[in-house]
């Protein structure tokens, strides 16, 4: 096992893979990644199935095979859904030792529905029941639209990633979210423990400042807005309306950190990964940056609860003419644009392989 890894672990950091493709899965890699690599829980995206099945011949039998009048979506979710399962059965052990605080594999609703609450609901309903495994999240986006979606996702019994957060009042409003719909099982008399995980992303704050703001404050917006939401994230947790849930036996939803790997070559690789270190947490790792780890990751001191340099140098930002909030909707609305053009993008490369397959 490797020590970097095993020791990131240790700190209560869960890592997770945010890549999956059918290979992986085939050649023994994600099982050796498990092993060797303290993974502990995987996600996916529009994004990474796209470049799997259209950058391989991986799925060409499995096409092949299918029901030629499946539409394309139903088609790629057969695909998906089947990889997912593996995915989590392999990841199963880590549940079982966890007691089902992780050992997750994620998959997402179609990102045509970001703004559509009663077809996002009914699609997380058809997706977890199709994949039929406990330890799967449904993943959907923290729009406005989409949460009430989760509210009654959870409600329904069914665990949630809830993805493109990006900023702590996104993140309160996804955490509110959560606590209802575990109170409206608590009130109907239901087992109220549903697992969830909030993704917060990181490094798209800086990709979207670069060039913009003076050099000292070049890739140390991602980490501080960071910073604000694991305070958020503290008083949640600490706040009487989660301990009395946690008293009727909730496990709190917890805070998960996205887009990790470093965009800027000129920074370190590991920015998003050293310098996020807290407990009750999961980082979720491109594949180069959870072996970049392995290699050369340090422990460094962990998330103070509270950080009045992070408040200064926010300030600092302020000044320089970045609005936090106004930038947090655009890089959400950015993030939910860009998961549906993959997604079309996926379909019309599936649509080719078909034709290619069927020919």
């Amino acid at each position: 096992m490797n020590t970097n890894n095993k020791e990131l672990n240790a700190q209560g950091v869960s890592l997770w893979l945010d890549y999956i493709t059918r290979e992986i899965l085939d050649n023994g890699t994600l099982k050796q990644y498990i092993n060797e690599l303290s993974v502990t829980g995987l996600t996916s995206n529009p994004t990474i199935f796209d470049k799997a099945i259209s950058s391989s011949n991986d799925y060409d039998e499995a096409i092949r095979k299918a029901d030629k009048n499946l539409s394309n979506e139903d088609l790629f979710l057969n695909m998906a859904i089947e990889d997912i399962q593996r995915a989590a059965d392999l990841l199963h052990p880590v549940y079982e030792r966890t007691n089902g605080v992780d050992g997750f594999v994620s998959i997402e609703v179609s990102p045509l529905l970001a703004y559509d609450t009663e077809n996002t609901l009914k699609a997380a309903k058809d997706i977890f029941q199709k994949v039929n495994r406990s330890n799967v999240l449904v993943k959907i986006p923290g729009t406005p639209e989409g949460l009430p979606a989760i509210e009654n996702a959870i409600a329904e019994g069914i665990p949630i990633n809830v993805t493109l957060l990006f900023s702590a009042e996104q993140y309160e409003a996804a955490a509110y979210a959560y606590m209802r719909g575990v109170e409206h099982r608590l009130k109907n008399g239901l087992n109220p423990d549903v697992r969830s995980v909030a993704s917060v992303f990181v490094s798209r704050w800086d990709k979207a400042i670069a060039g913009k703001v003076s050099e000292q404050l070049l890739n140390k917006l991602g980490l501080a807005v960071s910073q604000k939401v694991y305070e958020s994230y503290i008083k949640i947790l600490q706040s009487n309306r989660m301990q009395r849930l946690m008293n009727a036996g909730v496990s709190p939803q917890r805070l998960l950190w996205g887009s990790t790997g470093a965009k800027d070559p000129a920074t370190s690789d590991l920015i998003y990964v050293e310098n996020l270190i807290a407990p009750f947490t999961v980082n979720t790792m491109p594949e180069k940056t959870l072996l970049a780890f392995a290699d050369h990751g340090n422990i460094k001191s962990p998330l103070p609860h509270e950080s009045n340099k992070t408040d200064n140098m926010l300030d600092q930002f302020k000044k320089e003419g970045v609005d936090i909030k106004a930038l947090a909707e655009q890089l959400q609305k950015e993030g939910a644009d860009a998961f549906s053009e993959s997604w079309n993008h996926l379909m019309g490369d599936i649509e080719k392989k078909r034709k290619s397959i069927y020919a």
